[in-house]
């Protein structure tokens, strides 16, 4: 009677099912999971590896607001306002501010500027030309804005209007407050100059027109528009002072003061597009499932492994077979040589 082959170490040591070179397995996997296989828990969970299953982080997004002002931006509005609080107490207690700029004042009305020239720029900043500037500017933005599909797309005209609004509501008690007299020409005689009205409304509805305008011109345009915006502020100041409707100081207090509504503005303008702070919280906080094993192989047509990382796969796995081949000893060899040997 022959000697029947016991089904244990010798018979345990072949190839798996699909021929993947790996012993006591039956698909085609490495015998040993890859690091970057492994999957710990969610991130933010209280879990090591093997994973735990902890609650999902929750990132509530920040306010607006926060996140808009960068320090150069918090520095020039605290700055703005400062200058602001300086003139008008250099105006209200006759300092040496005020006999400076009174000084600087009849040097440019006497300069040679063209009296129809400077009436022309002056006139730039009365409400009937500079809000329909505006008016212009915030239709043709929200047609833009409506047609491309902008949420919120009503938001950023309304908030030029209401910034628009805000300068008479902020001048008129400005100017009865402080009381300033007029600079010698045709108001002389009169008081309530400080700060300049005019210079306020160009500044206001030309700056948010610019603000309006900006987002849907070219990259290279935006740059030349506000740079055009802030020289035609300083010749409608140029030509109020030129034609002695205001002294220099009520045109640099009415440029403070359009500062901060101007920037109140764009940041409401900016409510109306997604946030991606915000989104990106909104996907934080929902659970997520842990991503899906991929294997590094795939199988062709024919059966056989395929893709770009299986030819490495297959020759590790042979490796590793015939080095562990070596290291055990064979049991079934020598219990077969002891049988012939006793026979």
């Amino acid at each position: 009677m022959l000697p029947q082959l016991r089904p244990g170490c010798a018979l345990a040591h072949t190839t798996g099912a699909s021929g993947s070179g790996s012993p006591h397995r039956s698909d085609g996997r490495p015998p040993q999971t890859p690091r970057g296989a492994r999957h710990t828990g969610r991130h933010g969970g209280p879990g090591t590896t093997p994973p735990v299953p902890g609650p999902p982080t929750v990132h509530f997004p920040s306010a607006p607001w926060a996140s808009s002002v960068t320090p150069l931006t918090a520095l020039a509005l605290i700055a703005s306002l400062a200058l602001l609080a300086l003139c008008t107490w250099q105006i209200a207690a006759h300092g040496p501010l005020r006999t400076y700029d009174e000084r600087l004042g009849r040097t440019i009305a006497g300069s040679p500027l063209p009296s129809p020239v400077a009436e022309f720029l002056a006139d730039l900043g009365n409400t009937a030309v500079a809000v329909s500037v505006l008016a212009l500017a915030a239709g043709w933005a929200a047609w833009r804005a409506r047609r491309a599909g902008t949420p919120r797309w009503w938001l950023p005209p309304l908030a030029s209007a209401v910034a628009m609004a805000a300068v008479p509501a902020l001048i008129v008690p400005f100017k009865a407050l402080v009381g300033r007299p007029g600079p010698p020409g045709p108001l002389a005689g009169e008081t309530g100059f400080f700060p300049s009205g005019h210079a306020a409304t160009a500044a206001v509805a030309y700056g948010a027109a610019a603000l309006l305008l900006r987002p849907h011109l070219r990259r290279r345009l935006q740059r030349p528009l506000l740079a055009a915006v802030a020289v035609l502020n300083l010749a409608v100041a140029v030509g109020l002072v030129r034609r002695g409707y205001h002294w220099p100081l009520d045109a640099v207090a009415s440029w403070c003061l359009s500062g901060p509504l101007l920037w109140t503005a764009l940041r409401l303008s900016r409510l109306s597009r997604p946030s991606p702070t915000a989104a990106d919280g909104d996907r934080t906080a929902e659970p997520t499932e842990p991503p899906r094993r991929r294997d590094n192989a795939t199988t062709r047509g024919d059966g056989t492994p395929g893709g770009r990382d299986a030819g490495g796969t297959g020759r590790q796995n042979d490796a590793t077979t015939r080095t562990r081949r070596r290291q055990r000893p064979n049991h079934g060899g020598a219990e077969q040589r002891r049988l012939s040997h006793d026979g």
